[in-house]
């Protein structure tokens, strides 16, 4: 006979944690986000692990391709994306573990939108909270250069490995 605590201590390795990454329009910070922690994830091996996804606060973008410069600045790196934006939805609050997202602005859309959750289970918070360089915000390279996308990009790659360390 099993011991009965096999099965919890199975059920509880077996468990999948989740995370959502947010920006304004999910066309460049949280694809890239996105990209960069399934990336990172895979490579340690705990891809399997984890429900990756990311999300708008707005609907500007709603099935738009990640911008043309955040996908350039991902095959630079060599990570692939196929995201198409999406906006946020109230079962995001009740499904997923972490929202992780990019500015002050995203965190009280976010914020706000929780409070119309009754179970909200996710742990809303900066993607720049992980950063051993503590840079708190991840800002919209949108109007910016290329520069400002690998700006984010290197920004993304530190935070999303202390994340997944501090989660593991």
């Amino acid at each position: 006979m099993k011991d009965p605590g096999t099965h919890e201590a199975n059920m509880a390795s077996n468990s999948r944690k989740s995370v959502l990454f947010v920006c304004l329009g999910n066309i460049c910070r949280s694809p890239i986000a996105e990209a960069v922690f399934r990336k990172m994830a895979t490579e340690n091996g705990v891809g399997d692990d984890w429900m990756i996804d990311s999300g708008a606060v707005s609907d500007w973008n709603t099935g738009s391709a990640p911008d043309s410069r955040a996908l350039a600045c991902l095959r630079k790196h060599v990570t692939e994306t196929d995201h198409r934006a999406r906006q946020v939805t109230k079962g995001d609050f009740e499904t997923f573990d972490y929202i992780l997202c990019m500015d002050e602005s995203n965190l009280s859309d976010l914020k706000r939108k929780a409070n119309a959750v009754k179970n909200c289970k996710a742990k809303i918070e900066l993607l720049g909270s992980y950063d051993p360089q503590k840079q708190l915000i991840i800002n919209d390279p949108y109007y910016g250069s290329d520069k400002d996308f690998e700006t984010v990009y290197d920004q993304c790659l530190r935070c999303c490995k202390a994340f997944l360390e501090n989660s593991s």
